[in-house]
């Protein structure tokens, strides 16, 4: 433990961010980092607690507690504190193979269950994990690991989304030969077209997997199987396969106008989006924002991706509608430490309108009930307050009478999450589902119905957060490598 009382001695700093005015100019990365001297201090804070919940990495009633990877956390802001940041990447390796990624995406389930935050700020574990990749990119440390010995085995990956990078990273690891399959035209599956690049900058994803490919990973992009190459090749060609393409079937606004022109999913707006900034040319199907009157439908992360992405491409006005309650500002009895904070927060996204246009964007217990149009494009949304009420345990909005409102609109996002995967592959392979229509696998497994298909990421867990996919892909490389070399 570098500094016993440090802790006491130290407050809790956190990263500044550009001037709003000056970011909304364009998409590169918002967060500035702080510099070494300070998280040098904040890794003095870490309070060797003995039992640290940050990296327990279980689920309990429903609610994370710490990092699904168990990072070493505190042995990780231990060498920081003692400037082995070196020593602090390799230890962190151990357990995680993109801190690039989560330490810009991921909200820091580690950070909620830190035992310095049950009555203070908490370590601030995200920022210094930020700052060991980023010194060891800076630095050209992060070098190509080569297994010493392949096991003979080929293995499939299907998707190249942070599961099916972290399964291909694993198996290749472990001495299997790994090919990725992914559909779009550049890697990284939502890491590069679901999350914008002021987020995630996405020169860090072409630089991990220019590593990958060094380690003898082979990527095979604008490839969907199932389409461009057949199942039965997939089947035939390797030893074992492991979907992970995510699970990118849109829920989607069930009212009338919905298909009314300039209505629009996030994924394919966030999509369009990236590609018209990586390409620097026009993209089919991405509206025209500036000017327009945007709303956008979801509360959630991706919804603030909405927000700030429409404010990026010049919208006259945004406005957030989301069904659920606002949530409180402090942790309830019902949800105590370590559990994961479910607490009010205010992201990027709103922070940016809020300056632009004076007011938070967001209206909670709020439905779009209608979309309007003029026979052409959308002109209006009509909204409804709702209520929750209980029916034996079980919540459900109800439309308050009377609260019917209609709001000027050009273009409607609908942000609303994620119903399941997509079909193709279940069906070609005629994989088993469970109720939630994802892929059914082994209790607490990876294996599909089929003997040498396995499954990760969100394709078996349902939505879920990238560092939760991460923790998938990697089970699954492990179970699918002790299978094929234990028969």
């Amino acid at each position: 433990m570098g500094k016993p009382t440090g802790f006491l001695e130290y407050k809790r700093v956190n990263a500044g961010h550009r001037a709003i005015q000056e970011r909304i100019q364009d998409f590169n990365e918002f967060v500035i980092a702080q510099p070494y001297e300070s998280l040098h201090q904040q890794s003095a804070r870490c309070m060797d607690c003995g039992v640290a919940f940050c990296h327990t990495g279980r689920i309990v009633d429903g609610a994370s507690i710490g990092c699904p990877l168990s990072n070493l956390i505190p042995e990780v802001n231990d060498l920081v504190y003692r400037n082995e940041i070196e020593k602090a990447y390799h230890r962190l390796s151990k357990t995680h193979p993109f801190p690039e990624f989560t330490s810009r995406v991921c909200p820091a389930l580690c950070e909620g269950s830190c035992t310095l935050g049950e009555h203070e700020e908490p370590v601030s574990i995200k920022e210094i994990e930020r700052l060991i990749v980023d010194e060891m990119l800076a630095k050209g440390k992060i070098e190509p690991r080569i297994p010493s010995a392949r096991t003979g085995r080929n293995v499939a990956v299907v998707g190249s989304g942070p599961s099916g990078l972290a399964c291909a990273d694993m198996l290749n690891r472990l001495g299997n030969t790994v090919t990725v399959f992914e559909r779009a035209d550049r890697p990284g599956g939502i890491l590069m077209y679901g999350i914008p690049n002021m987020k995630l900058d996405k020169q860090l994803i072409l630089n991990r997997v220019t590593i990958m490919q060094e380690e003898g990973i082979q990527f095979n992009l604008s490839t969907e199987v199932g389409l461009d190459y057949p199942i039965l090749s997939l089947v035939r060609d390797f030893d074992a396969i492991v979907l992970c393409a995510g699970s990118t079937a849109e829920r989607t606004l069930d009212v009338p106008g919905k298909d009314i022109f300039g209505v629009m999913t996030a994924l394919n707006f966030l999509t369009r989006s990236t590609k018209n900034l990586l390409d620097k040319k026009p993209i089919d199907g991405l509206p025209d924002i500036k000017g327009k009157n945007v709303i956008v439908v979801g509360g959630g992360d991706t919804g603030t991706d909405c927000v700030g992405t429409a404010i990026r491409r010049g919208a006259k006005s945004v406005k957030q509608y989301e069904i659920m309650p606002e949530l409180p500002a402090e942790r309830t009895s019902g949800n105590p430490w370590p559990l994961w904070p479910r607490v009010r927060k205010t992201d990027y996204g709103q922070h940016e309108a809020i300056e632009l246009f004076g007011e938070d964007p967001r209206e909670y217990e709020t439905t779009v009930k209608e979309i309007v149009g003029d026979g052409r494009k959308v002109t209006a949304v009509r909204t409804v307050k709702v209520r929750w009420e209980n029916d034996n345990g079980r919540m459900f909005p109800v439309d308050i009478p009377g609260s019917m409102k209609e709001r000027p609109a050009d273009i409607v996002l609908t942000a609303m999450g994620f119903v399941g995967p997509e079909r193709t592959l279940i069906d070609q392979l005629n994989l088993e589902t469970n109720a939630r229509g994802n892929i059914a696998t082994e209790e607490n497994g990876h294996k599909s119905n089929l003997l040498t298909v396995f499954t990760a990421g969100d394709m078996r867990r349902g939505p879920s957060l990238v560092v939760w996919a991460i923790f998938e892909g990697r089970r699954a490389a492990l179970e699918c490598h002790n299978y094929l070399n234990t028969r």
